[in-house]
């Protein structure tokens, strides 16, 4: 043993045969996963069937079972990620970091628990896993390898190391993607950081509309129409292309990142249900962006529970609708020509059924007269962050919807033609929240290189340089999900579960990445000033909107116990 003041070797930062050692991991790991299921299948299973009052008893094992397949399915994708590069001859040392630390890390958490949130940490004992069965799977010579020596301090100091000298560049770490989506990166990489970071935090301080001029600029650059068909006036890309669209434009501000995502979802909407005379009139209107969409879903009482919407339309006398009722957290709303709006047909119902979907044309306000439609009102909320678009609640009192203006010209359809559009709407906020989560890496990284504390950079501290480290590997894990799921999409694959998971992972990865990038910051990221402060308030939504965590776990968690 070296003795006292004899510096130590410096430990080797990489595993030897790494990826062989990932895909040895995989089988115990999806082994282990299998048996959850059972586990947590018999606990809620009731004569064969999952019963609801079971799911509800038992729903931490069962959110559980989703965040324990989350993470199998990343150890699974950060391999398929690895292996693509190394066949072009992209796998580099930094790759091989990330590889490491992030397969390293995740199994680790897999045995000894699993963050759901800050408070709520998942043990495999809470899905009825007995003790001899997780030491089993702990004793495996690829598992045990890989949980104890995989996030090494060498690998983290290493990685940051590797990331100082890569810094200014689009991502840490080759992302895998080919190079037209790549050369789209560019192109939206640059227009975020020549127009929207540097007016950004302005915008949030004001509470200010993301100026239409940007607006304008990105329609032009295509962006509200890039997956509608060319045949509809839109350029026909993949889901994969809109996804490094919304993770380019929500590192430069979220809410510039996510002006398309109403489009994106009225244009699933019209695509999957609409009539052909509503493609032909709406789609390439939309994919110009001569109209702005907004969604109007949500209702002061369900939040979640779409099922249960109370806002009615009613066919008067001379066959159009008229629209009651009260909406809420309405995006983007006095801006926008035409609304997606969900009420019920059927006064009979009260559940999904009654439900139909309507492309509720309105004239746009302003500051002065947000609302100027008759039989519309509304009042801003103020919120603590994702502004520039602003969020309303509105009042309906007889408003006129046409009657041509039915989606799909049939009524008691429109619940299901919401669920058509949230595999698309889940990956691109997952997308956001990898944009969130990479601003929020580059804000603190770039604060801990200049701010200098006990003669050194707080860069040089481990446990800043930890944070850092841990931010960038679990950015790539989100993104890789992500890009799986949208690649399943892109091949007309079923990915609601796939979407979910990149939805769930990424928005737990931007929270995080942003209240580590606050806390290098120490004081001065708890001052308004500083753009940290934005970011932090910008990522917490994110666990929210398009269903949150604990519904985006219960929805993954039916599929997987069918």
């Amino acid at each position: 043993m070296p003795h006292d003041g004899q510096d130590m070797p410096a430990p080797a930062a990489l595993l030897a045969d790494l990826q062989s050692l990932v895909a040895a991991a995989l089988p115990p790991l999806e082994a282990l996963l299998g048996r959850a299921t059972e586990s947590v299948r018999a606990r809620v299973g009731a004569e064969g069937k999952v019963g609801a009052a079971l799911l509800e008893r038992e729903q931490r094992a069962v959110h559980g079972l989703a965040w324990l397949a989350t993470y199998v399915e990343s150890v699974r994708q950060m391999q398929a990620w690895a292996g693509r590069l190394t066949d072009t001859g992209g796998f580099g040392e930094i790759e091989a970091l990330i590889l490491q630390i992030g397969v390293g890390e995740y199994l680790w958490q897999v045995q000894g628990g699993i963050p759901m949130n800050q408070g709520e940490i998942l043990k495999l004992t809470d899905m009825g896993l007995p003790l001899s069965e997780i030491a089993a799977f702990m004793a495996d010579p690829a598992i045990e390898t890989l949980a104890v020596q995989g996030n090494s301090p060498a690998a983290r100091a290493r990685l940051v190391a590797l990331m100082r000298e890569n810094h200014g560049r689009s991502t840490f770490g080759a992302t895998g993607l080919d190079e037209e989506l790549e050369m789209i990166r560019d192109q939206f990489r640059r227009f975020s950081d020549d127009k929207v970071a540097p007016f950004a935090h302005d915008w949030h301080l004001k509470d200010d509309f993301i100026p239409m001029e940007i607006i304008h600029e990105l329609a032009e650059m295509g962006v509200f129409g890039l997956t509608i068909p060319e045949e509809f006036g839109g350029f026909g890309l993949s889901k994969a292309s809109m996804v490094v669209v919304s993770e380019e434009l929500s590192r430069g501000y979220i809410g510039v990142g996510s002006l398309g995502t109403r489009s994106e979802i009225a244009a699933e909407l019209i695509l999957a249900g609409g009539t052909e005379a509503q493609k032909q009139s709406w789609l390439p209107r939309l994919a110009s962006a001569e109209i702005l969409p907004t969604a109007v879903f949500t209702e002061p009482n369900t939040g979640s529970d779409l099922g249960s919407l109370r806002t009615r339309a009613v066919k008067n006398a001379d066959g159009d609708y008229e629209v009651t009722g009260n909406k809420t957290w309405i995006t983007h709303a006095a801006r926008t020509h035409v609304m997606t709006l969900l009420a019920r047909t059927d006064p009979d119902t009260s559940d999904y059924r009654g439900l139909s979907m309507f492309l509720a044309e309105k004239t746009p306000g302003d500051d002065t007269d947000p609302f100027p439609t008759p039989g519309m009102s509304g009042g801003e909320i103020d919120v603590l962050g994702y502004r520039g678009m602003k969020e309303y609640e509105l009042g309906f009192d007889g408003f006129k919807v046409k009657a041509e203006n039915l989606l799909g010209g049939e009524e008691g359809k429109g619940f299901k033609q919401l669920m058509q559009t949230f595999e698309s709407a889940r990956i691109q906020t997952a997308a956001r929240a990898i944009g969130v989560a990479q601003n929020a890496l580059e804000v603190g990284m770039q604060y801990a290189e200049d701010r200098k504390q006990f003669g050194k950079p707080l860069i040089a501290f481990p446990r800043v340089a930890d944070k850092l480290a841990m931010m960038a590997v679990e950015i790539m894990i989100a993104r890789q999900l992500t890009y799986f799921s949208a690649w399943q999409k892109d091949h007309d694959k079923r990915c609601d579960l796939e979407a979910g998971m990149a939805k769930l992972l990424g928005a737990r990865v931007a929270w995080a990445a942003a209240d580590n990038a606050l806390q290098i910051h120490g004081g001065n990221g708890f001052a308004l000033e500083y753009q940290i402060s934005r970011i932090l308030c910008d990522a917490r939504i994110l666990n929210i909107f398009e269903g949150a965590g604990e519904i985006q776990a219960q929805v993954i968690a039916r599929r997987l116990l069918g």
